[in-house]
This record gives C-alpha cells, structure tokens and sequence, in this order.
C-alpha cells in the first residue's frame, strides 16, 4: 500500500512544502489504512469491526502520548509524531473511523442527506485537517473546504459505481433512484438502462455544483496550498467530465485519469481566476 493509493489527488506531493510531507503522509496512511480494514480482502464483518476497534484504541493511545500496538507502527509512529508537532485536532480522526466502521454495516442510503452525512466524515476530515496544517481555520473557508471534499467523495462514486456494486453497495441514494424509475437491485445487477444512466447524469451535475461552491478556496490559501489545491480540484472535474463523455455508463466501465489528462488538468488550474464564475451544473 502506498499513500498515493488515492488516485484522484496528490497525496504529500512536490507542491506541498518540505516541512507538511510527513505530516500530510501520516494523515492518509491513517486513513488508507482504517478504509482498508473496512474494505479490502476477505475479512468478515465481526473481524473488520474487531480491527477498526483495535485501530481506535491505537489513536488514542498516540493522542495520551502513550506507545500504540506493534501491529501498525509503520501508521502511528509518523502519525504521532505530526500530532504532536502541529497539535492536531482528534476529532477528525474520530470521525474518519466513524465513517469506515459505517462502511462495514451500511450499503444502501435513502436520501442524499444520508449520503452527505457519511461525506461529512468520511471525506471532510482530511480536508480539515490539511487546512490545520496551514493554520486556516475561518469558518467560510472550512464551509468551501466540506464542499470540495465532499464532491470528490461523490465523485469517487460515480466514477467506482461499476466496483461498488459489485462488493454489494450501492452508494446513489434509494430516493433517486426511486425519482428515475428505477430499482435499486436492478443497479446492483448492473443492469443498465436509460434510467440508471439519467439517475447518474444527475447526481454527477449534483457533483459538480458542489465542486464550483467550493472552488474559490483555491484563492485563499497560500502558495503551494493553493496550486495543489487546484489540481485536486481539476483532477476531479476531470473524472466527471470522463464520466460524461462515457454517456454515463459507469456501471459499466471505470473512468480513470491517464498521463493525457495532466496538462488539461493544468492548464484548467492555471485558468483558474478570483471572481470568476465556475461551471456549476455541468462537469468542466
């Protein structure tokens, strides 16, 4: 496992200055880490629980300035040591591990509320966290901040309904699908239609519109931050862009970015103006 295993973003990269990398990498080892016990191999549901809890206690073992288990040193020695230099906060990492024990239990929303809950602490956390690290923390730009994480959540979605399904969960809310005509375990069957390519077209403009609210962050943080956050951004314009030209078919096939789409992506985050207003109902 390596800390760019989040394809859609730079995790600790050159844009980041020197002095945050260990600290922006001990931040997504954590939460790499604890989504995998929740998501990968064969485990049962008891057992990634069991884990989940064992990872938890390791936190705040760290956060009481105590040693945590041999078990994942590699995550929470790094990790308590950025704590300790940038005092970060506990409570993201709570509700990172709220989120993926949820995982564990939960495979259906009914709204897109629910599903907003779960990005509240699934996703936004590691947006906060990175803005601690830049020592911003007014309210306006952790508002932009929930938005962006967020729709790249979403993102991650649409682009992964293919995959998703197929483990037997189905992140597009039962009342929209419920709106389109459509049967929740006729998306799980993969059985597309126009119906379920409607319901993703929507959710993808959803997407971007969350994508555009957040968007002017960019502008407020300084040097590195903000290019690197324009890139993530693009990064996942781009993935709904794919996703459109695709006519919307991910239940199908998995949109992934490539080497080609590097300089759309920056020269989009270099275009990237204060003031200007993004495209917010469709992907760009």
């Amino acid at each position: 496992m390596s800390v760019d295993h989040y394809e859609n973003f730079p995790v600790a990269s050159w844009l980041c200055p020197p002095r945050l990398r260990p600290a922006v990498a001990a931040i997504y080892w954590f939460a790499r880490t604890a989504d995998d016990l929740a998501d990968e191999g064969n485990a049962a549901p008891d057992r990634r629980l069991a884990d989940l809890a064992a990872f938890k206690d390791d936190l705040g073992a760290i956060a009481a300035g105590r040693l945590a288990s041999p078990r994942w040193s590699a995550v929470f020695e790094p990790l308590g040591h950025a704590m300790s230099r940038f005092a970060l906060p506990l409570a993201p990492f709570h509700d990172l591990l709220s989120a993926f024990t949820q995982d564990v239990t939960t495979t259906r929303y009914a709204d897109r509320a629910a599903l907003l809950d779960y990005c509240g602490r699934s996703a936004n956390p590691i947006g906060r966290l990175l803005l601690h690290l830049y020592g911003v923390a007014d309210a306006a730009s952790l508002s932009r901040s929930d938005a962006i994480c967020t729709a790249l959540q979403l993102a991650n979605f649409w682009q992964d309904l293919s995959v998703d399904t197929s483990r037997g969960r189905l992140y597009v809310p039962l009342a929209d699908c419920a709106r389109h005509g459509i049967a929740a375990d006729d998306v799980l069957a993969h059985r597309d239609s126009p119906g379920v390519r409607a319901v993703v077209e929507d959710l993808v403009h959803w997407t971007g519109s969350l994508m555009a609210s957040g968007a002017p962050l960019v502008h407020d943080l300084p040097g590195r931050a903000g290019w690197e956050l324009r890139l993530v951004i693009q990064g996942g314009r781009r993935i709904l862009h794919k996703i459109e030209r695709m006519n919307f078919a991910t239940l199908q096939a998995r949109p992934r970015l490539n080497a080609l789409d590097a300089p759309v992506m920056l020269w989009r985050a270099a275009c990237m103006r204060a003031g200007s207003t993004p495209m917010a109902s469709k992907p760009t």
